[in-house]
């Protein structure tokens, strides 16, 4: 702004100074001050349209400079969101929740509860050991009790499908406390991901 009025101000001046020794007159003739009126009238119409031209460059500068686009990656796909996490996991035998897992079921349950159209299931597992009856119930309290805390939380119950797959669908396979650790778990699974 201050650039365009200080271009005005300097084109002005010479302007300004030519209609002063046109109205001091001085014992000019008429055909020296049509041309002088000219002259001024010419001057004044190029700084009229000067700024505006500078003005509408600069807008077109500003408007052709392609803005960087603000992309936001899906939070269920950013590492660094607790939404990419949709795997609880679970003590030996255990349906109880862990610790660790209260943050990732907790920022579920805030995405749900302002999301209340979306609709999402529950899948329980268990490791192989155990009878296949067992592992299944296990699986399901283990489902469960990821239900009542996003519940409790404020997901509507309309939302949440519980399943059990008990030992059927492991995640790891093998026959060690590595594998094992990684199959007793419940998973958030939502209907369009």
């Amino acid at each position: 702004m201050m650039k365009v009025i200080t271009r005005m101000t300097l084109a002005t001046v010479p302007a300004i100074f030519l209609l002063f020794v046109l109205l001091a007159g001085c014992g000019t003739t008429g055909e020296v001050e049509d041309q002088a009126s000219a002259e001024t009238s010419a001057s004044a119409s190029t700084e009229a349209s000067e700024p505006a031209s500078t003005e509408r460059a600069d807008d077109q500068t500003a408007t052709a400079e392609p803005m960087e686009p603000q992309t936001q990656m899906d939070p269920f796909e950013d590492p660094n969101n607790l939404l990419s996490q949709r795997v609880v996991y679970f003590d030996f035998d255990s349906s109880a929740i862990r610790d660790d897992a209260l943050p990732v079921i907790r920022a579920h349950a805030d995405y749900l509860a302002s999301n209340s159209q979306v609709n999402f299931t529950l899948e329980g597992h268990a490791d192989e050991r155990g009878t296949r009856e067992y592992n299944l119930a296990l699986g399901e309290r283990r489902a469960d009790a990821v239900r009542r805390l996003l519940i409790a939380n404020g997901v509507s119950p309309a939302q949440v499908r519980v399943v059990s797959y008990g030992e059927e669908r492991p995640a790891v396979l093998g026959h060690d406390e590595s594998a094992w650790s990684m199959n007793r778990r419940a998973e958030l699974v939502y209907a369009n991901r």
